[in-house]
């Protein structure tokens, strides 16, 4: 199981930051999520999140912006913003968009 992200790019005592970096097309790492994030999308595009099968849960277009909150409930991650469904803590990503998908990630430790 890889990380959150394409690279670790900084942590501390407190929080782990990640870059995610998307082709069009390019499908990113299965991966379990064990701690609250938030994400800022700094570059937009529509990803695919996959469930651990490959079997497609949704479409969501990203929108460059502000940052969005998620907490793990269970076995499913909550964002809080409204709209936003939950997803699966271990889940993969394809980015069926035409643009290179970008965010910044950034892991909350207990």
């Amino acid at each position: 199981m890889s990380g959150v992200g394409t690279q670790k790019v900084f942590e501390d005592d407190r929080v782990i930051v990640w870059h995610l970096d998307l082709e069009p097309g390019q499908h990113g790492e299965q991966h379990t999520h064990t701690l609250d994030y938030v994400v800022r999308v700094i570059s937009e595009s529509t990803l695919e999140v996959l469930e651990p099968t490959h079997e497609l849960l949704y479409d969501v277009q990203l929108e460059a912006g502000p940052a969005v909150s998620f907490q793990l409930d269970g076995d499913q991650i909550i964002s809080d913003r409204p709209g936003y469904p939950a997803v699966p803590v271990t889940h993969s990503a394809q980015n069926g968009g035409s643009e290179t998908f970008r965010e910044v990630l950034i892991e909350f430790k207990n």
